[in-house]
């Protein structure tokens, strides 16, 4: 019997590239949805929130000179094309999937509607939402604590390119140092990025 019913995944969009510069790495998304195809054998109900930063940063865009509100939709979008492309390596596996979106795409996915959502997870489908929270200055990671609570998971999980919480980003920090253990509050007090 597996530890948690429901859970919620959030993967960073940096995740999908594996070795690449951007983009998605075909090899990467089998291996990820090879391991979520198999939790899902296992009788557990999963969500996913999946980031952008493999296509675009809206932050990045925004310290560039670009508004910010309109480089955080063009994040969401990235969310979009991430969401569409793991919904597709899904079904290749032959995991049920369906992508529901916090902006209205309704030619391409459903609209986010919880009950929906609730509804398919319990039929053991793969409920992933893109477009993080539909509001600009909001990360995905907002966004999966929020899906999270909405879908009454009893766990989030994060999977990123980081292993650990740093002092500071260890690529651009040699000297950025790894901590063990860490409370919520010292991470809030410290201001890590997390």
């Amino acid at each position: 019997m597996p530890g948690y019913q429901r859970v919620l995944l959030k993967l960073s969009g940096e995740a999908l590239m594996g070795d690449d510069a951007y983009g998605i790495n075909p090899k990467t998304i089998d291996s990820m949805v090879t391991e979520i195809a198999e939790v899902v054998q296992l009788g557990v109900e999963i969500a996913i929130v999946i980031g952008g930063g493999n296509i675009f940063r809206g932050v990045a865009g925004g310290a560039a000179g670009m508004d910010r509100a309109t480089a955080d939709y063009m994040g969401m979008l990235a969310t979009m094309m991430n969401s569409l492309a793991l919904q597709d390596a899904l079904r290749q596996k032959g995991v049920e999937a369906r992508v529901q979106s916090a902006l209205r795409m309704d030619q391409v996915v459903e609209p986010y509607i919880r009950p929906r959502a609730i509804r398919a997870m319990k039929e053991g489908k793969v409920v992933i939402f893109a477009a993080g929270t539909g509001n600009p200055f909001f990360t995905t990671d907002t966004a999966a604590a929020l899906r999270a609570a909405e879908m009454g998971v009893e766990v989030m999980l994060k999977a990123t390119k980081v292993d650990g919480i740093y002092s500071a980003d260890p690529k651009k920090d040699p000297s950025a140092t790894r901590y063990t253990s860490i409370s919520f509050d010292e991470a809030i007090s410290k201001r890590l990025q997390v």
